[in-house]
């Protein structure tokens, strides 16, 4: 069974776009994107099965699943593989490794999911997904991407950070500082008006750059 989508071949999916759709076979059962409406999807590819790269990022974003799924996030692997060489993979992660693999891995050897999300570049020397991530909302749109080469593995603290990042600045209109974690100051919008520019302001700020504590999670 092959995997199918609804959109044709195209450049990597730009921020703010909706996500393209598309239902295949995963080491969990069926998938479609529309399965994961009204949730965050974390998107991630890998070059292939059983390379030590990837082994390494499935090994910690297994780790991370429940901090993910506890911010409403689920994770979603795809790679050129087939779904037989995923599985085994899988089981031979579970044995040398003792970790269990929670969430489902897409088989597309057909790579049409890999075309429609820009996962394969041109001017590649075979058919290896490059490791491209990608969050998409709750209503089904690219909100960031990220591209890494095939030797350097991605860093999965700061993609579950960037989710956090995004649902708080969807929340409270607000924008996050350099090196932003959860729990710390935001920054607010800057003023639309010179009566606004005007308002008085805590040392260490300006009408450009205004901060505060962030509103506490579920306040």
């Amino acid at each position: 069974m092959s995997a199918t989508t609804s959109e044709p071949e195209r450049t990597i999916p730009r921020i703010n776009e909706r996500a393209p759709s598309f239902r295949a076979r995963t080491t969990l059962g069926p998938r479609s994107l529309a399965d994961y409406a009204g949730g965050w999807l974390v998107l991630f590819s890998h070059p292939a099965d059983f390379t030590p790269v990837c082994t390494s990022e499935f090994i910690a974003f297994a780790h991370a699943e429940p901090q993910f799924r506890a911010i409403g996030c689920q994770l979603l692997g795809i790679s050129v593989d087939s779904l037989y060489a995923h599985l085994a993979w899988v089981r031979a992660i579970k044995e040398r490794f003792g970790v269990d693999i929670p969430f489902p891995i897409i088989e597309d050897v057909s790579m049409v999911i890999a075309r429609a999300y820009g996962m394969l570049h041109p001017q590649a020397t075979d058919t290896s997904a490059v490791r491209s991530t990608f969050v998409i909302d709750p209503d089904g749109f690219v909100r960031a991407s990220l591209h890494y080469p095939m030797t350097t593995g991605r860093n999965v603290a700061e993609i579950l950070r960037l989710v956090q990042a995004l649902r708080i600045t969807d929340r409270d209109t607000v924008s996050t500082p350099e090196a932003w974690q959860p729990g710390g100051a935001v920054l607010d919008p800057p003023p639309q008006s010179v009566a606004e520019a005007a308002v008085p302001l805590a040392d260490g700020q300006d009408w450009y750059y205004r901060i505060r504590p962030a509103r506490p999670q579920g306040g």
